[in-house]
Parts: structure tokens; C-alpha cells; sequence
């Protein structure tokens, strides 16, 4: 697998469209990262993070079926590749690893 490293937001996007499933389009990655995370992101970084994603063979993508609502345009629809999830799951562990070693003490933070 090349390129395994995530940064913060593919992250974020890899889990979004692994969420969304077929409804992985554009748009409703933008509206549920805001729904879900309350982060506004623009359309230009969206859209050059997921094809970035693209290039390390994390995401694959085909156009969907025409639709009225977007005036007979069809949709981009992103789908998470073998590889994408494995580089989820190598996060995944990685982080719960570390979050293992955190004394439980060290957990209770004070706001002061």
C-alpha cells in the first residue's frame, strides 16, 4: 500500500464516505463533516483531498445516475478502496494503541 500516512482530514474524509456509503458525493461529505464534526471546508479542499485520496489508491469514484433535483447532472460518487480501509484500520489501532497507554489520571483535565 503505498502512501499509508493520514493526515487529519483524510482521515476525517476516509470515515465520512465509509459513513455515507452510496450517498458519498460531494456535497453531503461537505454538509456531514459539518453535521458531524461542526468544521465548514470548502469546496476547492474537499474536492482536492479527495483526489488526492484518489491517487493513493484510498478511494475510487464513478458518476451516478442523472437526477432531477441537479437538473439531469449526475453525482461523483466516492467509495473506500481495499486499501483505504486497511489505512483506517492501521489509524484506528494506532490511536487506540496510544490512548491504551495514557494513565487514567492524565485523563481528568481541568479547565481553569
Amino acid at each position: 500500500m503505498k502512501g499509508t500516512n493520514l493526515g487529519e482530514f483524510e482521515e476525517l474524509l476516509l470515515l465520512v464516505v465509509l459513513i455515507l456509503q452510496e450517498e458519498a458525493y460531494m456535497l453531503r461529505i461537505k454538509d456531514e463533516i459539518k453535521n458531524q464534526v461542526d468544521r465548514s471546508i470548502s469546496m476547492g479542499a474537499l474536492h482536492t483531498t479527495l483526489a488526492r485520496l484518489e491517487q493513493k489508491d484510498f478511494l475510487k469514484s464513478e458518476m451516478g445516475g442523472a437526477t432531477n433535483e441537479r437538473g439531469g447532472r449526475r453525482k461523483r460518487i466516492y467509495e473506500l478502496t481495499a486499501d483505504g480501509k486497511a489505512a483506517l484500520n492501521e489509524v484506528k489501532e494506532m490511536r487506540a494503541s496510544l490512548w491504551n497507554q495514557v494513565p487514567a489520571v492524565d485523563l481528568k483535565f481541568s479547565h481553569a
